[in-house]
């Protein structure tokens, strides 16, 4: 998975977020600008990296441009569970956000196999 795939995972750290049925919580008490660190525990893909994302409305966006498609959500929980992929690249979200932080796990499949963390500050 290149360094841009691993910017897509956390877009779904974000994702486009949709409050749970019958939630009283709204996933808009999510937005704002996020930094989001992810590591690689295993595998081939870069060590670690950091990136702006953007929620607005509850959806999510990368601050540096839109190369990826995310299909996910932030439930009103702050549950996160989300697909990102970008050509034959793809790697699954799963966490959680709370009011100013949050974390999860993230992993691939395929080439390069890799699996790790993600953890998220609110910035603004």
């Amino acid at each position: 998975m290149t360094t841009a795939a691993l910017a897509a995972a956390l877009l779904a750290a974000a994702g486009p977020a949709l409050a749970a049925k019958g939630s009283s919580k709204s996933p808009k008490r999510f937005d704002g600008t996020w930094s989001v660190e992810v590591i690689t525990e295993k595998g081939s893909c870069d060590r670690a990296y950091r990136y702006g994302i953007v929620i607005e409305n509850g959806q999510a966006r990368y601050a540096g441009g839109s190369d990826f498609t995310v299909s996910g959500r932030v439930q009103g929980s702050g549950a996160v569970r989300a697909i990102i992929s970008r050509g034959d690249a793809a790697a699954r979200v799963v966490g959680r956000l709370a009011e100013g932080y949050g974390n999860g796990t993230w992993n691939t499949d395929g080439a390069g196999n890799c699996s790790g963390r993600w953890n998220a500050e609110r910035r603004g």
